[in-house]
C-alpha cells in the first residue's frame, strides 16, 4: 500500500478512548486508518492500519460479549489472518468502539482493557 492511495478517500469513522489516548479512526476502501497523537511531543503521533475484514471477523465472532480482552481477541483469532499480533487486536477493538459496536468497559481498574459489545449489528 502506498502513501497516496492510503489517505485518498478517508473519511472520519469517529474516535475512541482508551486509558490514556484518544484514538481517531479514519475510514477507507478495505481498511481503516487508526491515528493518535503524541502527548509529549507537539505535531507528532501514531497511525496503524486495520483491515476491514479483521474488523468483521471480531465484530461477527464476539457480538453481545461482555469484559472482553485484547488476550481473548488474540486467542480466538490465532488461527486466522485477522489478528496477526495483540497490537492489531487492540486497533480492531478501538475501531469497533469508534463505529458504536463496542464500549469501553471504564468501571475496571488496571491497566487492562476490557470491551463490552453490543448485540449484533441490524
Amino acid at each position: 500500500m502506498n502513501a497516496k492511495s492510503l489517505v485518498q478517500g478517508l473519511s472520519y469513522a469517529g474516535k475512541a478512548d482508551g486509558k490514556r489516548q484518544t484514538y481517531y479512526v479514519f475510514e477507507g476502501k478495505g481498511y481503516f486508518l487508526v491515528l493518535s497523537f503524541s502527548k509529549t511531543k507537539p505535531h507528532a503521533g501514531n497511525f496503524n492500519i486495520v483491515e476491514a475484514e479483521g474488523v468483521e471477523y471480531v465484530r461477527s465472532r464476539f457480538a453481545g460479549a461482555k469484559a472482553v480482552t485484547v488476550n481473548e481477541v488474540v486467542a480466538k483469532g490465532k488461527r486466522t489472518r485477522h489478528i496477526p499480533s495483540p497490537l492489531a487486536a487492540l486497533n480492531i477493538l478501538y475501531v469497533l468502539a469508534a463505529l458504536g459496536d463496542l464500549s469501553v468497559d471504564a468501571r475496571r481498574a488496571g491497566p487492562k482493557l476490557y470491551f463490552n459489545f453490543k448485540r449484533g449489528r441490524a
